[in-house]
């Protein structure tokens, strides 16, 4: 798990949407990127400016996608009457 604070309203929205929709949002803090889905948005009550803490199960890179075979498997047209 990947615990997240922030003040700005703008990205807990962002991540609000991304918890509703079972989207998976990104958060860059400092040197490290994580990409995971929101498990919960809870708003810290006694501070000033408001403050949110966000958690976030990152989730393993997707794999790069196989490389298409280079050949087509049918046949031009104009084969079939040559």
């Amino acid at each position: 798990m990947f615990t997240y604070e922030t003040a700005d309203q703008k990205e807990v929205r962002r991540f609000r949407i991304a918890q509703f929709n079972g989207r998976m949002a990104t958060v860059k803090a400092g040197e490290s990127t994580v990409t995971g889905f929101v498990r919960s948005v809870l708003e810290q009550d006694s501070t000033i400016p408001p403050r949110w803490t966000i958690i976030i199960i990152p989730s393993a890179p997707k794999e790069e996608p196989k490389a298409r075979r280079s050949n087509s498997r049918v046949r031009p047209f104009a084969e079939d009457y040559f």
